[in-house]
């Protein structure tokens, strides 16, 4: 589906379990389109139980960037952006805690970024 219109209530158990399929809140994206405007998030919210611990995965965060930077024609960049967080991924050694790992979110950002460069 393109397109799935519901309440509220609805469309967040739905991005939740479509978010979980495809392995947790953490990793899902999100953009929100409107006529002459948009914006983008990561689908899981503040995650306010694990605020302050330097646990969260930057994931959905970063690829809500990448979806950003191909909203506004820099589709390279996010191309290349979505390849740094694959690169991370198939190497392992910096996935936070949700992913089976014990890096800290800005150790994983990092990571992305140096993979990016």
């Amino acid at each position: 589906m393109d397109v799935v219109l519901c309440m509220n209530l609805y469309g967040d158990i739905l991005s939740d379990l479509g978010a979980e399929t495809a392995g947790g809140l953490g990793l899902a994206p999100s953009g929100n389109f409107g006529d002459g405007w948009a914006y983008f998030e990561s689908v899981h919210g503040s995650a306010p139980d694990i605020a302050g611990k330097g646990i969260a995965n930057p994931t959905a965060t970063i690829r809500s960037a990448a979806l950003m930077l191909e909203h506004i024609g820099m589709g390279a960049e996010a191309q290349r952006l979505d390849a740094a967080v694959g690169r991370v991924y198939r190497d392992g050694k910096t996935l936070t805690p949700d992913q089976g790992g014990t890096a800290k979110t800005r150790e994983m950002a990092q990571a992305v970024l140096a993979a990016y460069r």
